[in-house]
């Protein structure tokens, strides 16, 4: 089991892996996987863009959605994934402690990553997303398996 912390990202080649992340509340975790070479990444991003921090940015891609996604892809393609084949499965963009809706970060989290994807030509599989409850997103890089846990249950996408 290799955990992908709050900000961070993990890409791996080894069919033996399982990517988890938790606490998932108005942050996005995004997971890919090339079914063909068996490639498959992770990333728990906390923001949007990095215009408000571009140093951290620079520093911590996986901090945001404009940095974080398209170097976790790059990363990807690395160990030999092909846009074509990649299949995408998102989780997350709750509004935790935002139940007026004042910041909407998991909305905007949420907006970030599908205008990222559709300038890209990148479609979603399966989402689980909104809400106001956190989620475990987890990832198989053997088989390509996705299973979403929260306070009710556990899903596949």
């Amino acid at each position: 089991m290799e955990v992908v912390d709050i900000a961070d990202m993990v890409v791996s080649g080894n069919p033996q892996d399982v990517l988890v992340t938790h606490s998932l509340g108005s942050c996005i975790g995004v997971t890919i996987w090339d079914p063909e070479v068996h490639v498959g990444g992770m990333i728990h991003y906390m923001l949007p863009s990095s215009t408000i921090a571009p140093e951290k940015a620079r520093t911590n891609p996986a901090m945001f959605a404009d940095t974080g996604i398209p170097a976790m892809f790059r990363a990807a393609y690395e160990l030999g994934a092909a846009k074509k084949r990649i299949i995408a499965k998102v989780a997350g963009g709750s509004s935790l402690l935002d139940d007026k809706g004042m910041f909407n970060i998991g909305k905007r989290n949420y907006i970030a990553l599908r205008k990222i994807f559709w300038k890209n030509g990148i479609l979603i599989e399966a989402e689980d997303v909104g809400g106001d409850h956190s989620r475990t997103l987890r990832l198989s890089v053997a088989d390509g398996r996705v299973t979403v846990k929260k306070r009710d249950g556990e899903v596949e996408l």
